[in-house]
Parts: structure tokens; sequence; C-alpha cells
């Protein structure tokens, strides 16, 4: 009989997903990771952070290119108040 080893992966806490989006957000730019890092209030370990930006790309909140990272996310009443203000969807 053989036994499969499964191994479980660290999962990052709430807060520190949205102590990564906060800063993110508040950029207005495309930055590189080395730059969010830095940025970041608290230290968080590099596979930590690749796993948030992974699952923030997959929810549709952010592109990561060969440049960076850039916050893309808009939250409905802003998107509405786009479309009253001229934005063609």
């Amino acid at each position: 009989m053989q036994v499969e080893h499964v191994q479980i992966l660290h999962s990052p806490t709430l807060n520190t997903v949205l102590m990564v989006e906060k800063v993110l957000r508040e950029a207005k730019e495309i930055i590189k990771i080395a730059e969010l890092k830095r940025r970041l209030p608290k230290q968080v370990m590099h596979a930590t952070l690749l796993q948030i930006l992974d699952y923030l790309q997959e929810s549709g909140k952010l592109l990561i290119t060969t440049k960076g990272v850039l916050w893309i996310y808009r939250p409905p009443a802003e998107l509405e108040q786009m479309k009253t203000g001229g934005l063609k969807l």
C-alpha cells in the first residue's frame, strides 16, 4: 500500500490580502513586485505575496504584466458614475 503525501500550502490571512489590495489601489500606476514589497507596511513572504497576486488577478482586480502589477478594479458605483459622465460601455 502506498501512502500519498499532500503538501498543504500556507494560506494568506484576510488582513494580508486587504493590506496588499490597499497598497495596489493607492499606487495608481504599474509597480514592480519588489516595489510593492517595499511599500507594504508589514513584510510578506514572497510565496504568500505571489499567491495573493494570483488570486487578485483571477478575481479581475489586477493585471500582472512584464512591467509589473496594476490595480484595475472599479466598484459598480464608480462605473455607473463613469457611464453618466459620458463613458460608453
